[in-house]
C-alpha cells in the first residue's frame, strides 16, 4: 500500500503560489512561454522553495529565510528612477554605457541604447522578446542546473530584463553596466540574455540598488560567448537588504573563447551567487573569482558548476571569504569532466578567514572526472588571522586594528587583483576598506 505524502507549505510558499495566480495573466509571453511558467509554478508547488534537504541548498536554506513573499514590484515613476540613478555610486568615475532595469522592467529612456547601437550593440526589451514565437528559448535551463529551484522561481515570475547582442567582430569601447533599480518595496524577477558574437569583446558590470523591503531579487544572466569572443563580467551584490538576493549566471562558451567573472558579495542578509558554466567549444578558458564578506547573522553563498563537455579547455576558480560575528559563508564548487573531454585542465581553490569564534564556513569543492588524460585539482582552507603576521606588523608600530585591516585587505585582494581588471580592482578594494571601517 502506498502512503500519500502531504506537503506542508510555509507562509512564504503559500504567498508565492497566490502571487502566481494573481499575476500570471499580466506576465508577458507566448503560449509556449506561458506553458513554461505554469510548469515552473507546478515545480515550486510540488517541491517548495529550496531547503536544507536539497543537497545543493544544504547550507543555504531559502525556505527558512524567506518567511514571506512580497508582491511583484510595480512600475517605477520617472522622477524616482532619476533620483536613484543620481545617488548611485557603483563604479565611481569609470566611464561606461548604462542599461537600466527599474522595478523589474527595462527602461529605455534611462539607457544608452543609441550610443550602444553606434558601438555595435543592440538592446531589446526581454518581456517583448518573450511574446515572439521563439520566446520560450530565452527561458532555457542548462543541463547542469537540473531542476534548480531558483531558476524555476525565475521562470515562473520573470517580469522583464534585456536582450543584448554584441555584433560579431566588435570590441565594445566602454564597459556596459546593467543597473537594477528598486524605487519601492516588492520583488524583482528579471532575466538578461547577453550574446557576444564571434570574435567580439565585452566588459559587463552588474549593479543592484534600492530598497525592496522583504521582496526577493531573483536575476538570471544568460551569457552566450561566441567562438573567439571575450567576456569579462563583474557582479556587485552590496548593501544591506532585508529580502534575499538570488543571482544566477548561465554561461555557454564557444571555441577559442575567453570568459571570466567576479562575484562580489558584501552586505545582504541572504545572498546566493550561483553559476553554471558550460564549455561547448574546444580550446577555451574560463576564470571565475569570488569575494564574499559577511557579518552579523548574514549568509553569503557562492555556488558553481563548471562543465567540461569538450576537450582542450581550461578553468580556474578562486574564491575568498571573510566572516565576522555569527555570519555564515558557503562555497560549493564542482568541476565536471565528460568522458571524451581529454586534455582538460581545471583548478579550484576556496579560502576563508574567520574573524570570530561564532562565524561558520562550509566549503564543498568537488571533482567529477570521467576522462583519464586530464589535470584537475581542488583545495579548501579555513582559519583565523595569522598571529605571527599580526605580531610582525604590531612590532613595527602598526596598531592592532590597522594591522588586521592590512592583513584582511591582502587576503581578499589576491582574488580581486587576479581578476585583472585594473579600474574595477580599485573600486572593489575601496569597498573592502569601507566594509572593514564599519567594524573599526
Amino acid at each position: 500500500m502506498n502512503a500519500n505524502t502531504t506537503i506542508t507549505h510555509t507562509q512564504g510558499e503559500t504567498q508565492l503560489m497566490a502571487r502566481f495566480e494573481t499575476v500570471r495573466e499580466e506576465l508577458a509571453g507566448s503560449v509556449s512561454v506561458d506553458a513554461l511558467r505554469s510548469a515552473a509554478a507546478a515545480q515550486l508547488r510540488q517541491a517548495g522553495l529550496p531547503h536544507r534537504r536539497v543537497e545543493e541548498y544544504k547550507y543555504s536554506d531559502l525556505r527558512a529565510f524567506m518567511k514571506s513573499a512580497a508582491p511583484l514590484a510595480t512600475p517605477s515613476a520617472a522622477p524616482d528612477i532619476e533620483a536613484a540613478l543620481s545617488a548611485l555610486d557603483s563604479y565611481g568615475d569609470l566611464e561606461r554605457h548604462r542599461i537600466v532595469i527599474a522595478n523589474g522592467s527595462y527602461r529605455a529612456e534611462f539607457s544608452d541604447a543609441a550610443a550602444l547601437a553606434e558601438d555595435g550593440v543592440t538592446v531589446a526589451d526581454f518581456s517583448a522578446a518573450l511574446t515572439a514565437d521563439d520566446g520560450a528559448q530565452l527561458l532555457a535551463t542548462p543541463r547542469t542546473a537540473g531542476q534548480d529551484g531558483l531558476l524555476a522561481l525565475n521562470t515562473a515570475f520573470v517580469q522583464g530584463g534585456v536582450v543584448v547582442d554584441v555584433r560579431a567582430g566588435t570590441t565594445v569601447s566602454k564597459p556596459i553596466e546593467i543597473v537594477h533599480v528598486a524605487t519601492s518595496e516588492g520583488a524583482q524577477v528579471t532575466r538578461c540574455r547577453i550574446a557576444v558574437g564571434e570574435g567580439a569583446g565585452l566588459r559587463l558590470l552588474e549593479t543592484f540598488t534600492g530598497d525592496m523591503g522583504s521582496g526577493e531579487l531573483n536575476a538570471v544572466f544568460d551569457y552566450a560567448v561566441g567562438d573567439r569572443a571575450k567576456l569579462a563580467s563583474t557582479r556587485l551584490i552590496a548593501g544591506a537588504a532585508a529580502g534575499p538576493r538570488l543571482l544566477t549566471t548561465i554561461a555557454t562558451i564557444g571555441a577559442d573563447a575567453e570568459f571570466k567573472s567576479l562575484g562580489f558579495i558584501a552586505g545582504p542578509g541572504f545572498a546566493r551567487n550561483q553559476q553554471f558554466v558550460n564549455f561547448t567549444g574546444e580550446h577555451s578558458d574560463a576564470k571565475i573569482y569570488g569575494v564574499s564578506m559577511a557579518r552579523g547573522t548574514s549568509l553569503a553563498d557562492q555556488t558553481l558548476i563548471v562543465d567540461h563537455a569538450v576537450p582542450h579547455c581550461n578553468s580556474r576558480e578562486y574564491f575568498k571569504t571573510v566572516l565576522d560575528d555569527s555570519a555564515r559563508g558557503v562555497y560549493q564548487g564542482r568541476i565536471n569532466v565528460a568522458p571524451h573531454a581529454q586534455k582538460t585542465d581545471g583548478e579550484m581553490m576556496t579560502q576563508a578567514l574567520l574573524l570570530s569564534e561564532e562565524a561558520e564556513m562550509a566549503n564543498k569543492p568537488e571533482l567529477e572526472i570521467f576522462a583519464d588524460d586530464v589535470v584537475c585539482a581542488h583545495g579548501a582552507t579555513s582559519g583565523q588571522i595569522d598571529e605571527e603576521l599580526l605580531f610582525y606588523l604590531r612590532a613595527r608600530g602598526i596598531p592592532e586594528d590597522e594591522a588586521q585591516t592590512l592583513l584582511i585587505m591582502a587576503f581578499l585582494s589576491e582574488a580581486i587583483e587576479e581578476f585583472d581588471e585594473e579600474d574595477v580592482t580599485e573600486v572593489l578594494e575601496a569597498r573592502v576598506r569601507d566594509w572593514l571601517a564599519v567594524k573599526n
